[in-house]
């Protein structure tokens, strides 16, 4: 079992995914949760479309599953067309907002120095920023994993960041989606790394108590062995997520 143990936390990012409809599935994931036997030993997140957040903020009140944004703007307001702010998703409901994941950083073409923007402003709304990091699979390949992380974590970590209001993420964008994932010896050292750099860049404490979710291609048979990999503080779950059963099979892991 993994030394340091901050509570994990799995976090469910629909992505592109979810209308109105979707609400009778995240129903039941509240029913679920409530009627465990036992309950939760983590955190519980859904990050759906921004269109639907205000009603899975009524579904989910009361529950203690909390809601996440899936990305923001860097500025609080303004003639940005088509962009949200970490203020107006905090006033759907949101507590937490994903930025830099792997697939705005290809399809936006964003920046480090934007994600961390992003999370600066998550934490002027008062939200949680979920930062995530990861490498290719060329990066992979070339041996470039800990290198790429690295400057990731460096470049998009923000400055008013805490163990409070900051969670990383680390998502191998080769993992994502493909059924793929690395073994528990390239997890296990991958996180290591981040911790050891969590620590250097925040202080011993903070650092120590940062949470590092594993994300790519979790589900319900891996979860276990996944949780029990030192430094591996939870989960950013996708497909898995989109269905109750198997994101309560996820969850009853932790």
């Amino acid at each position: 079992m993994a030394v340091n143990r901050p509570k994990p936390l799995v976090a469910g990012n629909w992505k592109m995914n979810g209308l109105k409809a979707a609400k009778k599935e995240l129903a039941s994931l509240v029913k679920g949760v409530a009627g465990a036997k036992s309950k939760p030993g983590c955190d519980i997140m859904i990050c759906p479309p921004a269109t639907i957040l205000s009603l899975c903020s009524d579904t989910v009140k009361g529950s203690g599953i909390k809601l996440g944004g899936q990305d923001c703007h860097a500025e609080a307001s303004g003639a940005h067309t088509g962009d949200l702010s970490a203020e107006m998703l905090k006033n759907a409901g949101a507590r937490a907002c994903i930025v830099g994941h792997s697939e705005r950083r290809t399809d936006h073409c964003e920046s480090s120095l934007e994600v961390k923007l992003k999370a600066e402003a998550a934490h002027r709304a008062g939200l949680m920023a979920i930062i995530c990091l990861g490498e290719t699979a060329d990066e992979r390949s070339s041996g470039k994993t800990i290198k790429i992380v690295g400057q990731q974590l460096k470049a998009s970590l923000a400055e008013s960041a805490n163990h409070k209001n900051t969670v990383i993420a680390y998502e191998p964008v080769w993992a994502i989606g493909t059924g793929n994932t690395p073994t528990v010896a390239d997890i296990a050292k991958v996180h290591g790394y981040i911790r050891k750099r969590l620590i250097a860049l925040l202080g011993d404490e903070t650092g120590a108590k940062t949470r590092i979710l594993y994300g790519g291609s979790v589900k319900p048979s891996n979860a276990k062995e996944l949780m029990d990999i030192d430094n591996v503080n939870g989960a950013l779950v996708g497909g898995a997520s989109l269905k109750a059963k198997d994101f309560l099979g996820i969850i009853t892991a932790y």
